[in-house]
């Protein structure tokens, strides 16, 4: 049986679509957060992969960020290690550290890299950790204690947040045309690892490199209303608006917070889109509709 062949009018008008945004981000820093349905799901992880090493190709420079909570929850069942939470994040121990160190740093990266390279990509796998990329410190949680009593601090091992992200590595990797694949873990000025949110961390890397754009990937379309309506093209006072009337909320929160900050601080917007969706991240770079939540700084426009 032959499979139906895009008519070649159709073609003609996607790659004349394509073209001013391929113009746009040529030469540019795209740095995509790689995590969700689209990291399990194999035909998405051989899409992914496509999309990266075109945007390669056309001459973008993509930067991956990857996650992996639920394969270091994955590990740490098969060892006999109950995982615990406190406020979203894992309780990392010095043994979950090395569990996470060897998953993130080890399987989960090497996948990607391995993926990408299948491609036709020139992929190289790297954790914070390399080069001094990714300077970090203990993330300090707190609870409200009782009334007139300082609130509680909650100890949840090697989780940190970023201090510092020095661009020198992504820069030599870049200028030689590879693709650097991140795995979020930090390290302190003593030496000692920590496992950060993934998002975070690409958020600090399009800050840092003055990203085009940074492209959260996600199991929902991105931000709707309470009508269920996807909303795009936020700025700062819109995103207050929508946090004050509960319209962001729960695991949505920090994300959106991500995007904003990353979008304030030196990149040039931010789209929250769905990893569920074929080519998702073609969609949103080279179509005019685009695809998910865009959220861009107050200078950026409409």
């Amino acid at each position: 049986m032959t499979a139906e062949r895009t008519p070649p009018s159709q073609v003609a008008h996607v790659l004349t679509e394509a073209l001013p945004y391929i113009r746009r981000f040529h030469g540019r820093t795209v740095v995509v957060k790689y995590g969700g349905n689209a990291m399990v799901d194999d035909e998405l992880k051989r899409g992914f992969a496509r999309d990266v090493v075109l945007m390669k190709l056309v001459g973008i420079n993509p930067v991956v960020v990857h996650g992996g909570g639920p394969q270091i929850g994955n590990v740490l069942d098969r060892i006999g290690k109950e995982s615990e939470f406190v406020q979203g994040m894992r309780v990392t121990d010095a043994e979950t550290m090395d569990v996470v160190e060897m998953v993130l740093g080890g399987l989960v990266n090497k996948e990607i890299v391995s993926l990408i390279n299948t491609q036709g990509g020139r992929a190289v796998g790297l954790s914070g950790k390399d080069g001094g990329l990714i300077k970090a410190r203990r993330l300090q949680l707190t609870r409200p204690g009782p009334a007139e009593q300082a609130p509680e601090i909650i100890d949840i091992g090697h989780v940190g947040e970023v201090t510092g992200v020095d661009p020198a590595l992504m820069s030599l990797l870049d200028g030689a045309d590879f693709i650097p694949v991140v795995a979020p873990i930090g390290v302190d000025e003593e030496g000692v690892s920590y496992n950060i949110n993934a998002d975070l961390v690409a958020g600090h890397l399009a800050q840092t490199l003055g990203a085009e754009k940074l492209i959260l990937m996600t199991n929902t379309p991105g931000l709707l209303d309470g009508d269920g309506q996807l909303l795009t093209g936020l700025d700062a006072g819109r995103v207050q608006q929508l946090i004050d009337d509960g319209t962001i909320h729960g695991g949505m929160l920090p994300k959106v917070s991500c995007a904003l900050e990353a979008v304030t601080h030196g990149a040039g917007a931010a789209t929250i889109i769905d990893g569920r969706v074929p080519h998702a991240v073609l969609l949103e770079l080279f179509t005019d509709s685009g695809v998910g939540t865009l959220i861009h700084g107050a200078a950026a426009g409409g």
